[in-house]
């Protein structure tokens, strides 16, 4: 009798696996993208908090590399657009910031050298850098500067990409 009720709790316990493997398989699938060619995306960062911001640049950075996008496309077009007070995250100069945000931007530094490694465009709104006070010297180097990036979101629209908020 113990004979067989091991082999039964095998059985139920590799069902279950089975069961959440397969699910989990069709959980991962994305409809929409179905039938796409390529997936293009700019990525409107406009987040005030440093801890909010890093957490962000990570899910695009994620987004990126997932294997529901590369199975559409291997190399994904994707901009990251920095607006409003969100460029004041991107800067090496810390004064005023707590500790616990200055750690939050090494993060951000670190996500956005790794974007940048990977093929992710990086641009930063120059109207907001000065509207805001921020040295234009002083933001991450792998970020180019755009003047205003309105004007870079509605080029990128039209030439299709899909604009993100992420506020």
């Amino acid at each position: 009798m113990e004979r067989k009720t091991r082999i039964l709790v095998s059985m139920v316990v590799a069902s279950v696996f089975m069961l959440a493997v397969v699910g989990s398989a069709f959980a991962a699938t994305y409809e929409s993208l179905a039938g796409l060619k390529s997936v293009k995306a700019i990525f409107d960062v406009r987040a005030a908090s440093a801890k909010s911001a890093a957490m962000q640049l990570k899910l695009i950075h994620d987004t990126y590399k997932d294997k529901n996008i590369t199975a559409v496309t291997k190399k994904p077009a994707f901009v990251v657009s920095f607006i409003g007070p969100a460029v004041k995250l991107i800067s090496k100069k810390r004064e005023g910031f707590s500790m616990e945000d200055q750690k939050a931007m090494d993060e951000i530094a670190q996500t956005v050298r790794e974007m940048s490694k990977d093929g992710i465009k990086l641009e930063v709104c120059d109207f907001a850098v000065n509207a805001l006070g921020v040295d234009p010297a002083s933001i991450l180097p792998e970020i180019k500067h755009v003047p205003n990036s309105w004007i870079s979101l509605i080029g990128y629209q039209a030439r299709g990409y899909s604009i993100v908020p992420v506020y």
